[in-house]
C-alpha cells in the first residue's frame, strides 16, 4: 500500500447539507468527496451532468452519493428511531423512490456508490418489522445493481454483530458498509475499533470522524468534536485499517454546517493529522 491507496477526502454538499460548502473543497485541495444528494429537483440527469463536469474541472473524484430525506431529525436518540431511513414505516415507499433516484443521480457522476443510515434496525430478526426492512434493502440493492453501483450502510445505529446479521439476510453481494467509527461512541453500540476489525470484510468506504462517549451509552448522544480529540483513536483506527486491508478514500466528515469557518479550520487540522497518521501507518 502506498498513499495513493488511502486519498483524502471530505464530506461534502451542493445545497446546504451537512457537508462543507462547494467553494470550500476547491481551498482544501482534496482529491475526492463523498456527497450528501442535493435536495430533490437539483439531481435530474442535467444537474449530473453539471455536477460532473465541475468536479473534472476541480480534479475531485465523487466516490460515494449519501441520501437524505425530509423529515429526518437527529435531535436525539428516540426521534432518530422514529424518523431516519427506510425503517419508518409510514415514509418507507417514498423514501425508496427518493433512494432510486438517487442512485440514478450517482450514476450519472460516474460513481459507483450510494449509501444512507437505514434507520435503527432491529437487533432480533424475528422482530415483527424486520422482514419488511430485510425486502426493502433487497430492492434498494437490486437497483443499485442494474446501475452497477454498491449500496453502503452507515454504521452507528446497530451494534457490528447485529449489522452482520443484517447483512447476511439480506443477501446481496453489493450491500456493504461506510463504517463511521465516531458514530459508534455516538449511538452507544460498541467500541469502534473492535467493531471495524469485525465489520472489516464487508467496509467499502470509511469516514474519518471523532466523538466522545455518552454518560448514558446508548441513551443520550455522546458528542462529535474535532478529529484527534475524542476517544477513537485516529492511529488505532488507521492501523485496523490497513489491517483489514482497507484501500479507499479517508473521507473527513466534520457535522457543524452552522459555523463554517470552524468546520472548515477544524478540516484543515483534520487532513494534517490524516496526512501524518497515513505515512506513520504506511511506513511500519
Amino acid at each position: 500500500m502506498n498513499v495513493d491507496s488511502w486519498p483524502i477526502g471530505v464530506f461534502a454538499s451542493v445545497d446546504a447539507g451537512l457537508g462543507v460548502a462547494w467553494d470550500v473543497i476547491a481551498d482544501l485541495k482534496v482529491p475526492t468527496i463523498q456527497l450528501h444528494t442535493p435536495h430533490a429537483g437539483g439531481r435530474d440527469a442535467a444537474a449530473a451532468a453539471k455536477l460532473k463536469t465541475q468536479l473534472a474541472e476541480m480534479g475531485v473524484r465523487c466516490t460515494c452519493v449519501f441520501g437524505g430525506f425530509d423529515g429526518e431529525s437527529y435531535a436525539d436518540i428516540p426521534t432518530v428511531v422514529k424518523t431516519i431511513g427506510l425503517v419508518p414505516e409510514t415514509t418507507r415507499a417514498s423514501r425508496l423512490a427518493e433512494m432510486k433516484e438517487i442512485s440514478d443521480f450517482a450514476k450519472g457522476l460516474d460513481c459507483d456508490a450510494i449509501a444512507l443510515h437505514l434507520g435503527f434496525i432491529p437487533e432480533d430478526p424475528n422482530d415483527a418489522n424486520y422482514q419488511a426492512i430485510v425486502e426493502v434493502t433487497q430492492e434498494l440493492c437490486d437497483h443499485c445493481e442494474n446501475n452497477s453501483q454498491f449500496l453502503h450502510l452507515e454504521t452507528g445505529q446497530e451494534t457490528a454483530e447485529g449489522l452482520l446479521t443484517f447483512i447476511d439476510k439480506v443477501a446481496r453481494a453489493n450491500l456493504k458498509i461506510n463504517f463511521d467509527p465516531a458514530n459508534m461512541i455516538l449511538y452507544g453500540t460498541g467500541e469502534p475499533i473492535e467493531a471495524l476489525r469485525e465489520l472489516g470484510p464487508h467496509v467499502r468506504s470509511v469516514h474519518c470522524k471523532d466523538g466522545t462517549w455518552s454518560d448514558h451509552p446508548g441513551e443520550t448522544f455522546g458528542e462529535e468534536v474535532a478529529l484527534g480529540e475524542g476517544d477513537v483513536d485516529m492511529a488505532a483506527y488507521l492501523k485496523t485499517l490497513k489491517e483489514i486491508g482497507y484501500e479507499g478514500p479517508l473521507t473527513i466528515e466534520r457535522e457543524i454546517p452552522q459555523d463554517p469557518v470552524r468546520q472548515k479550520a477544524e478540516i484543515n487540522k483534520a487532513i494534517e493529522l490524516l496526512k501524518k497518521l497515513r505515512s506513520e501507518t504506511l511506513s511500519a
